[in-house]
């Protein structure tokens, strides 16, 4: 989906629409950005920014709460309308999906005519634009999907695959951080090009176990199947301040909030599924 939560805002608010716009806290509150309109993209707002930062790019900025509710209940929607063509769909977020319809219910035979059914049938059942990636794997179709936001749909063939790749900025690929990318770039590697030169001897040494996965990324492989029913690994709680907490027993008490509140998502989620196992962190 393109800029999603701020999308819906925008759809529900005729007054915000054309305008920069975030979802998220308010920067007085110590906020952080969840998502950003296109608007507010242009003057370098990005999702996880503090909402001070981008408050201090845009001063006209518009800052919503969040109402996951509603995102719930679309994504819902949007679900079902990936159900009408494959049974073999892995949610990734709200926002984000991906789908293996080589067998599909319609028995269309390219995945890109289903693509543009699945696009159309989301605006005109949500009014909402989504861009879809289209190619033979999960690594590809990612890429592809990020290549012309928004409501754009790309196809990467077999035969352009390796070329795609080869020509890609490192800080580009999907599962290259930041810190990753730097690391990368210290060592001479700025482009697929350079990750496919190197060796998977040399790609573990300096990475480890994922060098395993950017020396198959590198020569546009990936093995991963389409997980219909993904387990999900973690459940956390979390709240921001307006101030700095250093009182001991202030900050204790703030946690045994935090620890409530997690507790009960705990045992929603052993409700659904009671042979969760539960592991503790405090970071």
């Amino acid at each position: 989906m393109d800029a999603f939560y701020a999308s819906v805002e925008q759809r529900d608010n005729p007054s915000y629409r054309g305008k920069p716009l975030v979802v998220g806290g308010s920067p007085n509150q110590r906020g952080v950005v969840a998502a950003a309109s296109y608007e507010a993209r242009k003057f370098g707002i990005y999702s996880a920014m503090p909402s001070v930062t981008a408050f201090a790019k845009c001063p006209g900025l518009i800052f919503v709460r969040p109402r996951f509710d509603v995102y719930r209940e679309i994504s819902t929607a949007i679900h079902a309308i990936f159900k009408r063509y494959s049974d073999l769909v892995e949610g990734v977020a709200l926002d984000e999906a991906y789908l293996d319809v080589t067998e599909n219910r319609q028995n269309i035979p390219y995945a890109s005519t289903i693509a543009r059914h699945i696009k159309t049938a989301i605006f005109q059942e949500t009014q909402l634009t989504a861009t879809a990636g289209v190619s033979i794997n999960k690594f590809l179709a990612k890429m592809a999907s990020g290549q012309n936001k928004p409501n754009g749909l790309t196809v990467i063939l077999p035969e352009q695959a390796i070329a795609f790749v080869e020509q890609l900025a490192i800080e580009k690929f999907h599962g290259i951080g930041e810190v990753t990318a730097a690391k990368m770039h210290s060592l001479g590697i700025h482009s697929g090009a350079d990750l496919k030169g190197r060796t998977l001897s040399e790609l573990t040494h300096y990475f480890g176990k994922a060098g395993q996965y950017y020396y198959k990324i590198a020569r546009a492989e990936d093995d991963r199947s389409v997980e219909a029913n993904r387990v999900r690994k973690s459940i956390g709680a979390e709240t921001s301040f307006a101030r700095d907490l250093s009182d001991i027993s202030q900050m204790l008490q703030e946690l045994e909030q935090i620890a409530q509140s997690l507790r009960a998502t705990v045992r929603a989620a052993r409700n659904t599924r009671p042979h969760i196992n539960v592991k503790s962190q405090v970071f």
